[in-house]
Order: structure tokens, then sequence, then C-alpha cells
């Protein structure tokens, strides 16, 4: 056989596909990869959200919008990229270790039929039930507004986009298996280059210009759908769609895909707990939520959603050829990564939610009393950022081991947690008249993935499954002298929200930048003083 590329009953096999365990430098490689199409897609999702801001503002008709698209996008975090990716990734992993490649062919094709079929049923069943499902999740839209039409409405051409992007996140999931991580992390880029579109071109030749993005989203699904089929081809990997749900594999993954939905997606189900309660709130609180949301998941999608979506795979690889030392080593690199990424991610939005808010956002429609708000909610999503984090990178580690029912008993606590949270906080906000309800929802929030990554720490400490290596104490410390040396320079660097508000979008942009390349120089040099070097944060298989 080759050591490139070659063919076997099918299926094509690279070297790092032929049983051969990923080094450490390729895991880096990939993660860099993946990071850098997430960036690319991430700065559209920006500019994306910056033209909705423009546009449509923190109105009723956004919300609407937002909640008919939160549904689909729900369901999508639950069948896709959550609890698809960790029923069916490790389930394919072992099918890869097998000599015999016809049956990896046959589960491919198993599952891609028995999952469209119930894929499209779901579907068909979420465009009948628009109008409840929109009052499920939003039962404050019932009223005079006529919000709860208008997002019925919407929902029902935003729905079937559940269906496209599952299979994409199918398609995905096959390419990450075989270590195609490129295509399947650029795929985002066109569901935002088709939203853009319809926001600036469609939306003006409509009576309802708001319904043109309900349009572009299903849309959206059948170009990224489209889009990855040629890269299956290429690697023979082209599904032949056959209903078996009496496979063994199909069964297998099926039967992991149940409990990962909660497990995989708890910061999913928090985040609609508080949309929920968001919406018997002032108009524009699910808007706020959404801005705020957007620019947090901005540092978590290119660095901690990349590094999941790689390790997900090399770690079930681990598992099923029982390299434990390997697979406990790449979680401890992960997460040194983590706390030397999103600690100093988290303390800069924070501390810059002013002027990131205005700067992205401000502008159009979108007046400074949602900057106000906005930025109110993202401080709050920041304090939970290393939580979000831990938890993308933590719970690969139970899915590669084909152990989804502690993630979920773990995600139901912090689901109470949170759920309880939201109320007490929104709550009490509005009875007291504090300005900005909707942040208490954001901050029970972050305190739930916090508490669910604390968790999920505890379970794998708890079965010597994660070990770490040494050094960790120092490390921490020069990490949290190295924030705090950032968090100051970025203090002395701050200006009142009048200021931002009065400047221009060049003093605004430029002022931002200086701000941040000053943070980062005073948050590197701290390290470096300190005696932190890049060899402490290599991947080590001891």
């Amino acid at each position: 056989m080759s050591t490139e590329n070659s063919t076997e009953n099918g299926l094509e096999r690279s070297s790092a596909d032929s049983g051969e365990i990923a080094t450490g430098a390729s895991l880096v490689q990939k993660t860099s990869i993946v990071g850098g199409m997430t960036l690319i897609s991430r700065i559209l999702g920006l500019l994306r959200d910056v033209v909705f801001a423009r546009f449509f503002g923190a109105s009723l008709v956004m919300d609407a919008f937002l909640v008919a698209n939160r549904i689909p996008n729900m369901l999508r975090r639950f069948f896709a990229e959550g609890a698809f990716s960790a029923g069916f990734i490790p389930v394919m992993a072992r099918y890869r270790e097998q000599p015999d490649h016809d049956e990896a062919r046959d589960f491919i094709d198993s599952v891609s039929g028995t999952f469209g079929i119930v894929l499209f049923l779901v579907t068909l069943v979420g465009v009948v039930a628009a109008p409840v499902l929109v009052l499920v999740v939003a039962p404050g839209f019932v009223g005079e507004g006529g919000d709860l039409d208008l997002a019925a409405l919407m929902l029902r051409f935003t729905f079937p986009y559940l269906f496209f992007v599952s299979l994409t996140a199918f398609a995905g999931g096959i390419l990450n298996t075989y270590g195609r991580f490129a295509v399947p992390a650029f795929t985002p880029v066109l569901l935002n280059v088709v939203l853009i579109a319809a926001a600036i071109w469609l939306s003006p030749k409509l009576d309802e210009p708001i319904m043109a993005l309900a349009y572009a989203v299903t849309f959206a699904g059948i170009v990224q759908l489209l889009f990855q089929l040629p890269f299956l081809a290429k690697i023979h990997a082209l599904p032949r769609p056959k209903w078996a749900p009496q496979h063994a594999g199909v069964k297998r993954a099926f039967k992991l895909m149940i409990p990962a939905i909660f497990g995989s997606s708890a910061a999913q189900v928090n985040v609609l707990i508080g949309g929920i309660i968001a919406s018997m709130l002032p108009v524009g609180s699910i808007s706020y939520l959404y801005f705020s949301d957007r620019l947090m998941e901005f540092p978590l999608g290119i660095f901690s959603i990349a590094l999941g979506t790689v390790t997900l795979p090399y770690l079930s690889r681990l598992w099923a050829n029982n390299e434990r030392q390997s697979f406990s080593a790449t979680l401890d690199w992960s997460l040194k990564l983590a706390c030397l990424i999103a600690v100093p991610a988290a303390i800069g939005l924070f501390v810059l939610a002013d002027p990131l808010v205005i700067v992205m956002f401000y502008g159009g429609e979108f007046n400074e009393n949602a900057a106000r708000m906005t930025a109110m909610a993202l401080r709050a999503y920041a304090a939970g950022l290393v939580g979000f984090s831990a938890v993308k990178i933590l719970a690969p580690a139970f899915f590669a081991r084909e152990d989804t029912k502690t993630p979920v008993r773990i995600a139901i606590v912090a689901m109470i947690l949170n759920l309880l949270l939201s109320i007490a906080l929104a709550w009490s906000m509005t009875k007291y008249g504090i300005a900005g309800p909707h942040a208490g929802l954001a901050a029970a929030t972050s305190l739930a993935a916090v508490l669910n990554a604390l968790l999920l720490y505890r379970a794998l400490k708890k079965d010597n499954i994660l070990r770490h290596s040494d050094g960790w104490k120092s490390l921490l410390v020069r990490i949290l002298i190295a924030n705090t040396a950032m968090y100051f320079a970025l203090l002395q660097l701050a200006r009142p929200l009048a200021w931002w508000i009065a400047a221009s979008l060049a003093e605004r942009i430029v002022y931002l930048g200086l701000t941040i390349i000053v943070g980062f120089i005073a948050y590197a040099a701290a390290l470096l003083v300190f005696g932190a070097r890049t060899s402490q944060f290599r991947m080590r298989a001891e």
C-alpha cells in the first residue's frame, strides 16, 4: 500500500488512517487547521451579526427571528454537533480499525439512510407544529404584539435547516474520522455568506424584510450539504443510504446518541432556558443575549470547539487501541491550552465588553441602550467562558470511551442549577428595578457551565482517566500572574462608554486594536518573565 493514499474495498485510507496513532505534532497541526477555518467562519459570523444589528437592531422582529432560528439550531446542536458526533465517531473509529473495510462502508450506508429518515420525520413534525414549538420556547410572545405569529411563520421556513445541516454534520463526521478536518470546518462559512447576502440584497425587496433571513437559513443548509458531497466522493465514502435500524453499528451509535443529546449540549439547553425566560422580559432581551453570546462564542469556537472536534476521533482511536497513557496525556495537554487561552480571553471580554459591542454593533437600528444592555450580558457570559471551554474539552473524553451516561447525569444537575438561578436572578432584578434582568440569565448560564465542567473534571479524576503531568501548580501560578498583569494593563487604557459612542468608527477600531495589543504584550511578557516556556505546553505521551 502506498504511503500516501490508496483505496481498499471502496474506502480511501491514508498513512494517518492505517492504524497509526497520530503524533502530538499532527494533533496540533490539525487543531490549527480547524481553528484557522473556524476563525474565517467566526469572522464572517461577526460580520453577519453586524449586518443583523444594523438592519434590524434589538427589535421585536429580530427577537422573533432569533426564536425561529434558535429552535432548529438547538436541535442541530443536539443531533448534529453534539449527540451525533458522540454516537457516530467512536463507533466509526472501531470500524476503521478492523481489516474488513466493507463493514465500515456498510455502517456508513446504514447510518445515512436510518438517520436521514428519522431526521425527515422530525423535520416534518417541526414544520407542522411550528406555533406550538414557538409557544414552548418563547411563552412570553403570547399577546397583542404579533411576534408569536411572525416567529411561527418564520419557523416553518427555518426548521427544514435541521434536516440538511444534520446530514452535513454526518458528512463532516465521516471526513473528520478520516482525517479531513478542513472541509467540515470551512462549511459554516457558507451559512454566513448566504445570510449576509439575504439581509443586504433580499430583505429590502420584501414587504416583511426579516423573512429574508428565514428563507436564507434553509437555503444555506442545502448549500452546505452539497458542498461536502464531492469531498466524500473523493475519498470513496459517499453514502448509499439504506434503511437498516437493526444494523449492530447503527443500534450502538443511536444508543450512544440518546443520552449524549443531554450530555454534549447542556450549555445549549441552558441557553434555551434563558431564552424562554427572556421572552417574558422587555422587548430586545432575546436580541441582547444573542449578540452578547455571539461575541463570547468567537474565542470559544476558534479554540475550544476546534480542539474538541479534533480530539474526539483522536481520543476514540487511542481508547480503541488501548493507549491509556496517551489518552490521559492528550487531555492534560488540552487543559493546559485551555488555561493558557480561555482565561485571558474571558478577562478580555469582561473588561472590553463596552468597546467590543460598540465597535461591532453600534449604529443603524442598534442604539446606545441596546449597546449597554448587550455589554452587560457579555460580561456575564465572559465569566463562564472557561467553563464553556472546559466542557468542550472534557466531554469528548467520555464520548470517546462510549460513556454517555455520566455526562447526562452531570448535565441534568447543571440544568437544574441554571433553571433555579435564571428564575431567581431574573425575578429579583425585575422586582427591584435593576437594569438588565437579562444579564441575570447570562450569569446563570455561565455558573451552570462552570459547574458542568467541574463535575466532568472530577469524574475523570476519580476514574483515573485524567492524570496531570508535573508542573501544573507552578504553571497555574504563572498564568494567574500574567492575567493579573493583562487586567491592569487593560484598565489603564479603559475609556468610558460615552467616549466610544462619540468617537468615529476609525477611532474606535484603532483604539480597541491598540488596547488588545497592549493587553496581549503584557500577558505574554509576564509569562516569559515568570518562567513559562513553550516546552510546558507540548503534549507528551507518558
